[in-house]
């Protein structure tokens, strides 16, 4: 059986509030690129990956196609689509797009890669080994395992208890699913926001483990992938990208 059809939907609409800059935090400079374009590179190199959505704010459509994707060449971006106010928002709406025909060719029963904009050190060793997971599992997300002790705090401030660390992972992205199961999955959660009722989603994976059952693999990923939100972020992000160029530079 040959391979099955991979689309990436990069989310890019935030407004990045806590970057404290008039610029959204995906298209601030890093090193001498929007921090978008790494993400984008990863995907375009990637063997993995046969087409991808972008999602950024309705107004940044004009200079995403011409500053980002028609400056540095971009092909794989098939569609570039408004995000909603929330982050479940912009994905739900880049699903109903790949339904609706935006992509060259339909991926009804491939894989979806969703990935934030704002990770540049995205690599295509790690669209790989998700894929992988997602073809065996179904739903995959990268992670690392935690660092530091965590603790629940109950309603007054005070530590109600200390879970166990060697159990506790932080996700990032890119998270991967079949494509019917992740859009089945966001149908019932729109479905049951529609009817008011209150469901707090932080991420894709969420989705999956309140609408589907199914379970969801870790794939352990990299320090490296950090989210850019705060300015802090991006000194850090200055070091990292310092340490991948050749000596000498």
């Amino acid at each position: 059986m040959g391979k099955k059809r991979c689309t990436a939907v990069v989310l890019a609409a935030g407004s990045g509030k806590r970057m404290r800059s008039g610029t959204a935090k995906q298209f601030m400079t890093l090193g001498d690129r929007p921090i978008l374009w790494y993400s984008l590179q990863a995907v375009e190199r990637s063997a993995v990956i046969d087409d991808c959505v972008l999602v950024t704010g309705e107004k940044d459509i004009p200079y995403v196609r011409q500053e980002i994707l028609e400056r540095y060449g971009f092909r794989k971006v098939s569609a570039v689509i408004a995000g909603g106010r929330e982050r479940y928002e912009s994905v739900w709406n880049a699903l109903r797009a790949m339904a609706e025909g935006c992509l060259a060719e339909p991926n009804e029963d491939g894989y979806v890669f969703i990935h934030d904009g704002a990770r540049p050190f995205l690599t295509e060793a790690l669209l790989e080994s998700t894929h992988q997971a997602a073809c065996r599992y179904r739903a995959c997300v990268a992670a690392v395992p935690v660092k530091d002790t965590i603790k629940v705090a109950d309603s007054q401030g005070f530590v109600a208890r200390t879970p166990d660390r060697s159990r506790l992972w932080a996700v990032q992205t890119p998270q991967v699913f079949e494509t019917a199961l992740i859009t089945r999955a966001y149908e019932k959660l729109i479905a049951r926001l529609e009817k008011g009722e209150a469901l707090p989603v932080t991420d894709d994976a969420m989705v999956i483990e309140e609408m589907s059952g199914i379970p969801v693999r870790l794939v352990e990923a990299s320090y490296r992938n950090i989210k850019i939100t705060t300015p802090e972020d991006i000194r850090t992000a200055e070091s990292l990208l310092q340490e991948d160029l050749p000596e000498g530079k």
